[in-house]
């Protein structure tokens, strides 16, 4: 499931969690996607799979950066940022060199990247209650961990797959959905009270 950003403030502004929403939706719909071409690809590490393993991190940092710029606008903490770029930099060259190995080197980097973007998560997740629809994204974070974990157990196995990675991404996509959708009912809300 992707890394999150660090919290903007206690207090967050409109166009805080404005921008916040529609970055949720962009991933929720590049997730879907990019799951949907991966398990077209699933069954072997291709030129098409590998690129697409590639992409993924990379369009996690490109939705960082424009985080960043917009808490920066704001006034906000980048510090969660910075660390989900390096990460996810980091993890897009790790998945490159991987891709060259076969399947069991992608899951082992992928589950790497999981554990830690996961961890990050939560505690992003937690740290942004007060903007509203962060349960999806605290409960996304721990299953990102234990997921990451089952993909090093299945890089030892037998039947190793990117399917998984497919299923894994676009349940992350979700959850970004459903953290749209309760800030947009929190919006609401709170413009009526």
């Amino acid at each position: 499931m992707d890394t999150l950003i660090e919290p903007t403030s206690a207090t967050a502004s409109p166009n805080t969690s404005a921008a916040l929403r529609k970055l949720y939706f962009l991933r929720f719909a590049f997730a879907a996607v990019w799951a949907g071409l991966l398990f077209m690809t699933a069954s072997k590490l291709g030129p098409l799979s590998a690129a697409l393993l590639v992409i993924y991190p990379l369009f996690d940092v490109a939705a960082a950066v424009v985080d960043l710029r917009s808490a920066k606008a704001n006034g906000g903490p980048v510090r969660g940022l910075y660390l989900n770029i390096a990460l996810s930099t980091l993890t897009g060259i790790g998945l490159a060199l991987a891709a060259t190995s076969g399947i069991p080197a992608v899951l082992r980097v992928w589950g790497v990247w999981a554990i830690t973007a996961g961890l990050v998560q939560l505690v992003v997740g937690a740290l942004r209650r007060q903007l509203g629809g962060q349960w999806a994204m605290i409960v996304s974070g721990a299953i990102s961990t234990l997921a990451g974990a089952s993909f090093f157990a299945q890089a030892g196995s037998d039947d190793a797959s990117l399917g998984s990675l497919a299923g894994y991404a676009f349940l992350g996509g979700v959850f970004f959905l459903v953290s749209a959708l309760r800030m947009t009912r929190a919006g609401k809300a709170g413009a009526t009270a």
